[in-house]
């Protein structure tokens, strides 16, 4: 299965991906680091879904988005082949911040019911693609944030 959007109630966006052996560790489990790749994958996707890729972003606006920080929780282990669904909601924004919060939850064959593998705040921030100091997130985007949340 390839990676896919389906669309959430709520104003939570769900990226699906499939776990991939370089996605782990030499025992099958899911490596630390590899949820933070889905997590990101899947704020882009959000992002694209809304109508923004961040290349536009950057030669429109002249802005990129940064991690300023990451509380991860890890709850159930996710192995080799899982099917997993990331769900990304927008918590909050400030001037030049976003705050998100994703769950990583594990897709079951047959009931398609959704374990909680991890929990994580995302804060974002807003950088001008020049001189990487905070700036605004851009009118748009926080318009859009309001008509989902």
């Amino acid at each position: 299965m390839n990676d896919v959007a389906v669309p959430g109630g709520d104003g939570v966006f769900q990226w699906l991906v499939r776990v991939y052996y370089e996605d782990t560790d030499s025992g099958g489990v899911v490596y630390h680091t590899s949820y933070l790749r889905f997590m990101e994958r899947a704020r882009t996707e959000w992002l694209r879904a809304l109508g923004f890729e961040q290349d536009w972003l950057r030669r429109e606006f002249g802005v990129l988005f940064t991690v300023r920080s990451v509380r991860i929780e890890f709850q159930k282990p996710a192995f080799f082949n899982d099917q997993l669904a990331v769900d990304t909601w927008a918590v909050h924004h400030r001037r030049a911040g976003l705050r998100f919060a994703q769950h990583i939850r594990q897709v079951q064959s047959g009931s398609g019911e959704k374990a909680v593998l991890c929990r994580a705040d995302i804060e974002i921030v807003c950088v001008d693609s020049q001189n990487l100091r905070p700036r605004p997130v851009p009118s748009a985007i926080v318009a859009e944030l309001i008509n989902v949340g």
